[in-house]
C-alpha cells in the first residue's frame, strides 16, 4: 500500500505544477458568445496546425496574404493533430496567437460570471476620479494653455519655435483645447456646476482670433464638434444630464462655433478637386507655403460638424463644402477595387500614398459615411458606407467567412495597395482597434467580437496599445501609446450590444493598467515604450473628451446616456449629440443636386465673413428610443431596424 501512495502523490504533485505552469504562463482568460470563442493572451509567432507556420509570399503566414474573395483555400487540421482537452482549435485567434489557454472552463470561471454592482460601481468611480484628477491638473496647471505636461506641472501651447512640428502645432492652437474638449464629459458625468462653470470660462477667455496655423481636421473634431455637443446640451429643453443651462445664455458657444468654421473656410477655396488643404492660419488663411497634400481622413471626415453647424444656423455653406469634399475623394476610389488610398493631392487628384486600410488616414472617413446618414437621413451617404465596407470585407478582411465558426484562420483586416487589394505591409495600427465599435452601428457584431479581442489580445500583453503592431514578427513597430480611447470606445459599444460581462472585465483591465502605468504627478502621460512603460511629458485633450468619458459610460448603466430616452450618436472625437429631427432639415436640397452645384460655388465665393448668423432653435427634440435598444442577442436584421429608425425618427 505505501507504493500506492508513493504513486498517488506523485500523481498529484505532477498535476499541481502542470496547474501552477498553466495558471501562471500563459493563461489569460477567453470568452464565448454565440458558440465558446475562446481567446489566449499568451503571443507566440502565428503557426500552422502542424506547428510549422504556413508562409505566404512576404514570409508572414499564408492565410494573411489572401483577399476574401474569389476562391479561398483553407487550412485543414491534419488528421490525428486536433486540439485537445482544453487548447484552441485552428477556428480560434487563442489558437493563432500562441494556443494556450483556450479552456472553456478558464472563461466560464473568470469572465462569464455577473460583474458585481459593488465592483462595476467602483469602476465607474475610479474612472470619474481618472476625469478629474487630469481636469482638476489641467486647470491648476495649465489653463489657459492648450495641454498639461503631466510629469513637470506645466501647461503646453504651440511651438512657435520650431513652425515644422507638426505633432504640436496641428493640435494646439492657442485656445485653451483640453478646457474646450472636456466640456461634455462634465456634463455627461453629471457635474453641472463645473460644466457651467467651464462654459462661462470658455466664452470669456477664448478667442479664434489667433495668429495659429492649426489642422483643419483637428480644430474640426475637438474644438469645433465640443462647442455644439456644448451647446446643445445647455439648449436641451428636457437636460436629461441635470441642470446644465447657463443664465443669461445666448448662443454665445454657437456663435464661437460659427466664428471658428468661417476660419477655416479658406482651406476649401483654391483647391481644384474640392478636396481642402490640411492646414490653415486662423487670422490669415491658408499659408503661402501650404503642403497640397492631405489624408483622406482629415479631408473627408468633416461632414459632421460641418453638416451640424448648417443645419442649426440654416446655412448651408459649411455642409455644402464638407460634403463636396467627401464626394470629391469618393469619385477618386479605385474602379477595380473600390478602395481609397490614405494621402491624396489635393489640386491633382492622385493618389500619393496607395495604402488601403482601417487605421490613420483612412479610419473616420468609413465613420462619418454612416454616422453623417445616421444625423441627416441622406441616402446617398448610406449607399457609400455600404459600397466602402464591401471594399473592405472583400480586400482587407483575410481568414475564414465567420467570426466563430467554421474552419481556417481567424480574421484579421490588413493594408493593401488600393488599386491591386496586394499586401503592402504586416503591420495595423492602434486607431483601427475603432472599427469594431463602427461594426457594432452597422449590426457586423459577430465580426466585431472577434476582431476587438485581437486587439484587447495586444494590450493584455503590453497594458497598452502599441501605436504600430506587427502581426507577423509578433511585435510592436511603433512602441508609443498616447492614451488613445479607440478600444475603449469599442468596448463600450459592444457592452451595449451584448451587454456581456466580459467587456466590463476588458474597461476594468484597461482602467488598472492606465493607472498603473501611465498616472504621474499631475496626470496621465504618454507611454513612450509600452515595453518598459518609460512615459513622455504630455496629456492630449482627448484621454479626457473620450478615454476617460468612455470608461465611464461602460460602468454606469444608469446614466442619461442610456436611459433618457433620447438618441445619442459620438462624434469620432466623442462629443455626444443627440439624434434630431431638427438636424434633417434641409432648405437648400436644391444645392446638393448636380444642377444646384454651380449655384452653390458662386454663393461660396462670394460668402462675407460677416454674414449675419442665423439661428434655428436647437433644442433636442426628444423621442422614446424603442425596446429592441436592448437585447442579449445582438441579431444583425434588429440592429439595422435600429438604424432606420433613428434615421427616420420613428
Amino acid at each position: 500500500m505505501q507504493w500506492r501512495a508513493l504513486v498517488l502523490g506523485l500523481v498529484l504533485l505532477r498535476l499541481g505544477l502542470h496547474a501552477v505552469l498553466w495558471l501562471v504562463f500563459g493563461l489569460g482568460p477567453s470568452m464565448g458568445f454565440y458558440q465558446r470563442f475562446p481567446l489566449s493572451f499568451g503571443f507566440q509567432r502565428l503557426r500552422g496546425p502542424d506547428g510549422s507556420g504556413p508562409v505566404g509570399p512576404s514570409g508572414g503566414p499564408a492565410w494573411l496574404h489572401r483577399p476574401r474573395h474569389g476562391t479561398e483555400e483553407r487550412l485543414e487540421t491534419p488528421p490525428g493533430q486536433g486540439p485537445g482537452p482544453g487548447m484552441c482549435g485552428p477556428a480560434h485567434w487563442g489558437y493563432a496567437l500562441g494556443g494556450r489557454g483556450c479552456g472553456p472552463d478558464e472563461y466560464e470561471r473568470r469572465y462569464s460570471s455577473a460583474f458585481p454592482p459593488q465592483l462595476r460601481a467602483q469602476m465607474r468611480d475610479l474612472a470619474r476620479g481618472m476625469f478629474v484628477f487630469g481636469y482638476d491638473n489641467y486647470m491648476a496647471h495649465a489653463f489657459p494653455q492648450d495641454e498639461l505636461n503631466p510629469i513637470y506641472c506645466r501647461g503646453r501651447g504651440p511651438d512657435r519655435g520650431d513652425p515644422s512640428n507638426l505633432n504640436i502645432n496641428d493640435v494646439l492652437g492657442n485656445y485653451s483645447l483640453t478646457l474646450v474638449d472636456a466640456l461634455d464629459t462634465l456634463a455627461i458625468m453629471g457635474n453641472s456646476s463645473e460644466f457651467q462653470k467651464a462654459v462661462k470660462l470658455v466664452i470669456n477667455t477664448v478667442s479664434f482670433d489667433k495668429d495659429s496655423t492649426v489642422q483643419v481636421f483637428e480644430a474640426t473634431i475637438r474644438v469645433l464638434g465640443s462647442l455644439l455637443s456644448a451647446h446643445r446640451i445647455i439648449t436641451d429643453s428636457r437636460q436629461p444630464f441635470g441642470d446644465m443651462t447657463i443664465e443669461d445664455y445666448d448662443n454665445e458657444l454657437l456663435y464661437m462655433a460659427h466664428d471658428l468654421a468661417v476660419r477655416l473656410l479658406p482651406a476649401f477655396e483654391n483647391t481644384k478637386t474640392g478636396i481642402p488643404y490640411p492646414r490653415v492660419n486662423l487670422k490669415t488663411g491658408v499659408p503661402p507655403d501650404s503642403n497640397n497634400e492631405t489624408c483622406t481622413a482629415g479631408a473627408g471626415s468633416l461632414l459632421v460638424e460641418f453638416g451640424i453647424l448648417s443645419r442649426l444656423l440654416g446655412d448651408s455653406t459649411f455642409e455644402w463644402v464638407a460634403r463636396r469634399a467627401v464626394k470629391a475623394l469618393w469619385n477618386l476610389r479605385s474602379n477595380n477595387t473600390g478602395l481609397l488610398g490614405n494621402v491624396v493631392n489635393i489640386q491633382t487628384g492622385h493618389w500619393v500614398g496607395k495604402q488601403s486600410g482601417l487605421g490613420a488616414g483612412l479610419d473616420s472617413f468609413y465613420e462619418y459615411l454612416l454616422k453623417s446618414y445616421i444625423l441627416f437621413g441622406e441616402k446617398e451617404d448610406l449607399e457609400m458606407f455600404n459600397a466602402a465596407y464591401q471594399s473592405i470585407q472583400n480586400y482587407l478582411r483575410r481568414g475564414r467567412e465567420a467570426c466563430n465558426e467554421g474552419e481556417g484562420d481567424p480574421p484579421l483586416y490588413v493594408n493593401v495597395n488600393m488599386f491591386s487589394g496586394q499586401l503592402m505591409n504586416t503591420w495595423i495600427d492602434s486607431l483601427q482597434a475603432f472599427f469594431p465599435g463602427l461594426q457594432v452601428l452597422i449590426g457586423d457584431v459577430e465580426d466585431a467580437i472577434c476582431l476587438h479581442a485581437f486587439y484587447y489580445a495586444i494590450w493584455k500583453r503590453y497594458g497598452a496599445l502599441p501605436e504600430r503592431y506587427n502581426w507577423q514578427l509578433q511585435a510592436p513597430d511603433v512602441l508609443f501609446y498616447p492614451l488613445r480611447p479607440e478600444l475603449v470606445e469599442s468596448t463600450y459599444l459592444l457592452y451595449q450590444a451584448t451587454k456581456n460581462p466580459f467587456y466590463l472585465h476588458v474597461g476594468m483591465d484597461i482602467l488598472q493598467s492606465l493607472e498603473k502605468y501611465t498616472k504621474v504627478k499631475c496626470g496621465y502621460a504618454t507611454l513612450h515604450h509600452v515595453i518598459d512603460k518609460s512615459k513622455e511629458d504630455r496629456m492630449e485633450s482627448f484621454f479626457l473628451s473620450e478615454t476617460c468619458k468612455y470608461l465611464y459610460l461602460l460602468f454606469d448603466e444608469e446614466n442619461p446616456v442610456h436611459k433618457s430616452g433620447t438618441r445619442y450618436m459620438f462624434t469620432t472625437e466623442g462629443h455626444i449629440i443627440s439624434v434630431d429631427k431638427r438636424l434633417r432639415e434641409l432648405p437648400w436640397k436644391e444645392f446638393f443636386s448636380e444642377d444646384g452645384e454651380r449655384d452653390q460655388e458662386e454663393k461660396f465665393a462670394h460668402r462675407s465673413k460677416s454674414q449675419e448668423l442665423r439661428i434655428i432653435n436647437s433644442s433636442s427634440n426628444c423621442n422614446r428610443v424603442p425596446d429592441e435598444r436592448r437585447y442579449s442577442l445582438p441579431l444583425k436584421s434588429v440592429y439595422m431596424r435600429q438604424i432606420d429608425q433613428m434615421v427616420g425618427l420613428i
